[in-house]
């Protein structure tokens, strides 16, 4: 890309004055600069971004956040991720798959890699190829001078990386680190005498945390709340769904013991019964046909969407009401073996794993509703024909059905299953075949940059690593240390995002859709119930005084008739 060169080398060295001492025509060549980048790739700049005329910048994917800058000569290549008020620092080099939490500062001269060369004894190096594990910095993080920081490295919230140091090894949060290879010096926290009380124990943490959730809870169902329509919307401003009145209904019996406030529960009940449809017994968004179901049975279970999702939630939300569907899920139950053997085959389990697993997750919850409401959940057979095809489906290297992708590694794979297996295995109270190599699986798909670390983070990811953990802990004790560590870390900073009087947010997703970085009943559903299964991993549940009974119920589903 050609470079020009600014008017003014001195924002180029010190671009943090450029915010308030660039001229009009200053602003307007930087305008025209990022413009320019946002050709070379997939670029995104936040607000106060500046990016030195004389920096070599060549993107595959670049997204800078708020305040953030590339400072004069800094080279910067292929997939680059901050949060805000981040700065690379003259003459420093970012390359490979580098993510950064906010509040990232990179001294000059500094070199983050995140990739690598082979070395095998059978080829030139230069013809070797090349890997990329890459580099997660966390919030709060200074990085110093000279610097090297070497691929496949993750560098916790709050450390600092002294002069010239090679960061070789991963840092935990806190860590004051120098030297070659790096290593711990001392904590920062002690420069000040004590730890900070987001820093206290976990033990001492969950309580608190809960007791906060619990008196706040009635107001953040409030605010959802659209006292004109009768029903819920996930945030203010927002339309309202039908998942979001369920939402509130398990928030409200987790935290309360009791229905939402703003109606009975009976009137509550009876509000989720009368949106499904005799005819079929699904449930469609409101405003929205019933969808139909096909000649073939199965082909009338939706593959994705909202009426598919209401059968696991609004059945659940009922449970909790002490009532029952009203009708049964007819696509389900008329179901023969041979009709759900060959739906299994055509589902997209290759690159659409997480859709596939959705929608056996979908049909067996489906078979637990009819069970429960006296009658058989499909044709003679099916159900059986359902556990024998993912016995004989699942892939025992992965302990997994379906692929990982380019795109997205192992997301799609990770994802589907945890929805497969919540809806069969553990709802059925199966055991699941290969534990122990989901779990290897897991914690592998777990230290992917592009869905865990700093910004990134959602509570669909993060569930869908917890919950296969927890649920094969069950049944083997393999890595146990390092999946107790993984949800230390995940609950620390899971508690940290709760927002007072709101709850929590869902958390970003790359493709821009879902409820987001904004509070609401969904995001704090779900990430209660991520609490509650990482503290369970670590012994720790009954601090909370709470356990999920509705959708991410640890127990396996009663098959007795409810209501």
């Amino acid at each position: 890309m050609q470079q020009s060169v600014s008017d003014d080398g001195l924002f180029d060295h010190c671009p943090w004055l450029f915010g308030k001492q660039a001229s009009k025509g200053q602003r307007a060549a930087q305008q025209e600069r990022q413009k320019r980048l946002l050709g070379a790739g997939q670029v995104r700049f936040g607000e106060g971004c500046f990016v030195a005329a004389t920096a070599a910048v060549y993107p595959k994917r670049l997204h800078l956040g708020d305040r953030s800058y590339i400072a004069a000569h800094a080279y910067v290549t292929d997939d680059v991720r901050t949060g805000a008020d981040c700065s690379v620092n003259p003459f420093a080099v970012v390359r490979g798959t580098v993510t950064l939490g906010d509040g990232v500062r990179i001294g000059a001269h500094s070199s983050l890699l995140g990739f690598n060369h082979g070395a095998a004894p059978d080829l030139p190096v230069h013809r070797q190829p090349v890997t990329s594990r890459g580099i997660t910095v966390g919030d709060d993080v200074w990085i110093g001078s000279h610097v090297v920081v070497v691929d496949g490295v993750t560098i916790g919230d709050h450390c600092v990386v002294g002069a010239g140091a090679v960061v070789t090894k991963d840092l935990p949060a806190w860590t004051v680190a120098a030297g070659n290879p790096a290593r711990r010096i001392r904590d920062r926290r002690d420069a000040r005498g004590k730890a900070p009380r987001s820093a206290a124990p976990l033990p001492d943490r969950l309580p608190e945390f809960a007791e906060t959730a619990r008196a706040q809870a009635a107001g953040l169902l409030a605010r959802c709340w659209l006292p004109d329509a009768g029903r819920y919307a996930d945030q203010p401003g927002s339309e309202p769904t039908v998942r979001a009145h369920c939402d509130a209904v398990e928030i409200a019996d987790l935290l309360l013991g009791t229905a939402p406030p703003q109606l009975p529960a009976a009137e509550h009940a009876a509000r989720l019964r009368a949106l499904q449809d005799p005819a079929t017994g699904l449930i469609p968004e409101y405003g929205e046909a019933p969808t139909q179901p096909g000649p073939a049975g199965p082909a009338g279970l939706p593959d994705d969407g909202a009426c598919a999702y209401h059968v696991l939630c609004v059945g659940y939300a009922l449970d909790l009401l002490g009532s029952s569907f009203a009708h049964p899920l007819r696509p389900v139950r008329d179901t023969t073996a041979d009709q759900l053997v060959r739906r299994l085959a055509a589902l997209p389990w290759r690159d659409r794993a997480w859709r596939a697993g959705s929608w056996v997750d979908a049909w067996a919850t489906s078979a637990h509703w009819n069970r429960r409401l006296g009658g058989e959940p499909a044709e003679p057979g099916a159900l059986e024909a359902l556990f024998g095809w993912l016995h004989t489906h699942v892939d025992p290297w992965t302990g997994m059905w379906g692929s990982p992708t380019r795109e997205g590694g192992r997301l799609q794979m990770v994802n589907g299953y945890y929805r497969l297996t919540r809806g069969s295995f553990a709802q059925f109270d199966l055991p699941v075949p290969y534990a122990e190599r989901v779990i290897d699986t897991v914690l592998d798909h777990a230290r992917d940059a592009r869905h865990f670390s700093p910004g990134r983070e959602n509570a669909c990811n993060v569930l869908d690593v917890a919950h296969p953990l927890w649920l094969c802990a069950r049944q083997t004790s393999h890595r146990a240390e390092e999946a107790r560590a993984w949800a230390a870390d995940q609950l620390a900073a899971a508690l940290r995002r709760w927002h007072p009087g709101q709850g929590f947010a869902f958390g970003p997703r790359p493709d821009g859709t879902g409820p987001g970085r904004a509070p609401g009943l969904q995001g704090t559903e779900m990430w209660l119930a991520i609490i509650w299964l990482l503290a369970d991993l670590l012994g720790l549940a009954d601090l909370l005084g709470y356990r999920p009974r509705g959708i991410h119920r640890p127990e396996p589903a009663p098959a007795g008739e409810s209501g």
